[in-house]
């Protein structure tokens, strides 16, 4: 069967958008262009790969079947075409990274402005979204995750800073009406602006002192999703709603400015840095290669 790469490649890039002129953003195209490509694939296969409203685009069980085996296939297509890339003076191509909101806010704003400036032939494209996901099913080269987080088979380069910590806070105006707690228990009693993944699943605070750990499960008038809407609790902090709690360097900030104060400091507890992952069972392309060698070498 003579299946052209190109209609392949528009396939996956509507069913990985969700939609034609999503997937035209996404990958630079036209939404006729695709519609024209997916039909023409649709037509050498003989079968329907999308069920098509005016309002929605939606996989059909011969296409979902398709996308799962074809995601992988290009990708190592792509990694072996991309062994030309080392016999040029520059890497040229594309590099996708599937990472955190917070890795995308806190990390790599020291990194990327100063690669990208090192590697002109290099385009950067950042997928923030916070679940662990399989890298080349997702399209993506490589990922950013937290080691608990990480599966055994990754490869797995430390990326930005080493220590982290959860800090909490709230605004001077709360804390002088409510208190300031002196130990996590007391966090019971306070207004909390908790946060969940997208899951469902929602974390307790946890805080450690000495030895000491403390898991609390506080309640209070707000519940946003970790990542995207972080920013919506700590702009609830600031108006004196409640507490917050998130990364230290999220909300360092707010503490240098006086718009936060920092709530049982001595508690907070530390955790290992993030890590950029990435397969380790197929050939590095070279935009990654060129990525990881950056980051050794002092570039985060």
């Amino acid at each position: 069967m003579n299946v052209e790469l190109g209609d392949l490649n528009a396939f996956l890039a509507v069913a990985r958008a969700g939609g034609f002129r999503e997937g035209a953003r996404a990958s630079g195209g036209s939404a006729s262009g695709l519609s024209e490509a997916v039909r023409r694939l649709e037509a050498q296969l003989g079968v329907r790969l999308f069920n098509r409203t005016t309002r929605s685009v939606a996989l059909t069980d011969a296409g979902a079947g398709l996308l799962a085996r074809l995601g992988p296939a290009l990708n190592e297509v792509e990694a072996a075409l991309d062994v030309v890339n080392g016999f040029r003076d520059q890497p040229a191509g594309t590099l996708r990274l599937n990472v955190p909101v917070s890795a995308a806010r806190l990390v790599l704003p020291a990194i990327v402005p100063q690669f990208l400036a090192a590697y002109p032939g290099i385009r950067l494209e950042v997928i923030a979204e916070e679940g662990f996901v399989d890298v080349l099913a997702a399209g993506c080269d490589a990922g950013i995750r937290y080691d608990e987080r990480l599966e055994q088979d990754m490869i797995a380069v430390a990326i930005g800073p080493r220590v982290q910590r959860f800090a909490a806070a709230a605004s001077p105006a709360y804390l002088d009406r409510h208190g300031r707690p002196e130990h996590p228990g007391d966090l019971l009693g306070h207004a909390c602006l908790r946060g969940r993944f997208a899951s469902g699943a929602m974390p307790p605070w946890e805080f450690e002192r000495d030895g000491e750990v403390v898991r609390v499960d506080p309640t209070g008038p707000l519940l946003v999703t970790l990542g995207g809407a972080a920013d919506l609790a700590v702009d609830a902090a600031i108006a004196g709603t409640g507490i917050v709690c998130l990364f230290e360097d999220w909300l360092r900030p707010y503490f240098e400015s006086g718009a936060l104060e920092p709530v049982l400091e001595p508690w907070w507890q530390s955790f290992s840095g993030p890590f950029l992952y990435y397969p380790g069972r197929r050939l590095v392309p070279a935009p990654l290669r060129a990525f990881i060698d950056f980051v050794k070498d002092g570039g985060a």
